[in-house]
């Protein structure tokens, strides 16, 4: 069974509202620009639920818009191998997870990650 969560748009990147009360700083910070409390919240967050695709595309979108695109790409592929939730979108859309991250991933033009 897919879980249900709700995500947002802010800035024409994909960015997931939140689903649990400890989410609601983290989404308002984005939505208000401030990225380091975002970040902050975001990076507590995911030391408890390290899966949770939510989470990784709010922290993706945060370093997208800090100039981070190399780790903003990481995360969105995390988030695509992630569990597949479904998100209601603010339109009233379902998006699942995976589209949503590939989307961020999208809009990063083409960042590479070096490997070995």
């Amino acid at each position: 069974m897919r879980k249900m969560a709700l995500a947002g748009t802010i800035i024409s990147a994909a960015v997931t509202a939140p689903a649990v009360a400890a989410d609601r700083a983290a989404y308002q910070a984005i939505a208000a620009g401030d990225y380091a409390t975002a970040e902050q919240a975001l990076t507590t967050e995911r030391r408890i639920f390290p899966r949770r695709p939510e989470l990784m595309i709010n922290l993706a979108a945060v370093y997208a818009r800090t100039g981070r695109s190399t780790e903003a790409a990481s995360l969105y592929r995390a988030a695509i191998t992630a569990e597949d939730v479904e998100m209601a979108m603010p339109d009233g859309a379902v998006a699942s997870s995976r589209a949503v991250a590939q989307r961020g991933l999208d809009r990063l033009g083409g960042v590479a990650l070096a490997g070995r």
